[in-house]
């Protein structure tokens, strides 16, 4: 945005046509069309645009504000393949400063890390962790069209633009998140990944064409487990490849966690299967080829508090007298890697 642009009273009055390409990213939906996706590629630029013009989240227009810091300019120093997703080199002293202070505007940093002109963003999850356990098992995403659900800031998707990705759709609807990757969008300016503020619900149901679907951290936040795994399958082409992450627990065929109001402190997880019952259910929904390639307890040196994540982290929500269990007393969180092929 514009320096000289003044924020007024309402999200939507904070975006004139002239600054969303900010956020409503038209080159990116220019690449779809020349995609599988081009069926859709319409219906999803207008949803996007819709929720920009009607955002109302209370602290929309901090963060636009915060966004004016970072300039609009393609660098050539970039480097998406190592663990910290990096542009520029480093700044002076007071524009250093002067950038520092807008990017905190905009914590929580929850997945990266990331090194913005020398400044290096500590995010709580150590991501490349999960990244390196999971790349040495997928099938090269060199050319491939691929779909990230659930997908944050977009870590991933820099990371799938360093393994050289054909397209990479990335849908999340936090306002937050969006703008964090466009922070980085606005140096990296790669028109073939893009991140728009959409949840799962807001793609069309007959979507499909991906060679590869990733769910991370997706699954146990679905009230019904079998239809989400349905819908990821209905997402792939034929012979596709699903990268499915999710919270798993000790146990055999049939067995299934169903925890009470909340599980280490989160709301809204339904079922955490074993890694038995979660290979049923992916063979029962039409899966082939499936493999738990990985399996992992997360520890405080992937998940932790960091200056760019204040709030509670994974050592708050395990109990300190047996950080075996979480504080509600369920097993601590163990994350299983999953491949599978339509």
């Amino acid at each position: 945005m514009s320096a000289d642009f003044l924020p007024m009273s309402s999200a939507s009055a904070f975006l004139p046509s002239e600054n969303t390409n900010n956020f409503s990213q038209p080159l990116f939906f220019n690449e779809m069309r020349q995609t599988s996706l081009s069926a859709w590629a319409d219906e999803l630029e207008r949803k996007s645009q819709t929720i920009l013009e009607n955002a109302n989240h209370g602290d929309f227009l901090k963060w636009l504000e915060a966004f004016k810091a970072f300039p609009k300019e393609k660098n050539s120093q970039i480097d998406l393949n190592r663990e910290a997703i990096t542009v520029g080199s480093p700044l002076a002293l007071e524009d250093s400063q002067a950038r520092c202070n807008a990017l905190k505007k905009l914590n929580p940093w929850r997945k990266g890390p990331f090194n913005y002109f020398g400044i290096h963003i500590d995010t709580e999850w150590r991501s490349h962790l999960k990244w390196d356990r999971v790349v040495m098992a997928i099938q090269p995403l060199a050319g491939r069209t691929v779909l990230d659900l659930g997908c944050g800031n977009g870590y991933y998707l820099w990371r799938m633009a360093g393994e050289g990705v054909g397209f990479a759709l990335g849908v999340d609807p936090s306002l937050l998140f969006l703008v964090q990757f466009q922070v980085f969008q606005n140096s990296i300016q790669n028109a073939r990944v893009g991140l728009l503020p959409l949840g799962m619900e807001d793609l069309p149901e007959s979507v499909s064409g991906f060679d590869t679907v990733f769910s991370m951290g997706l699954l146990y936040h679905r009230r019904d487990p079998l239809v989400h795994l349905k819908q990821l399958f209905n997402f792939l082409c034929p012979g596709g490849e699903l990268v499915l992450e999710t919270l798993v627990i000790e146990g055999g065929r049939g067995d299934v966690l169903k925890p009470g109001e909340r599980y280490a402190k989160m709301r809204n997880v339904w079922a955490i299967p074993s890694c038995a019952a979660l290979g049923d259910w992916l063979e029962q929904v039409g899966f082939k080829k499936i493999r738990c390639v990985d399996v992992t307890t997360t520890t405080p040196n992937e998940q932790r508090k960091t200056e760019w994540m204040e709030y509670e982290s994974l050592e708050d929500f395990l109990d300190p007298s047996a950080p075996s269990k979480t504080v509600e007393g369920y097993p601590a969180p163990k994350r299983a890697i999953f491949i599978a092929e339509k």
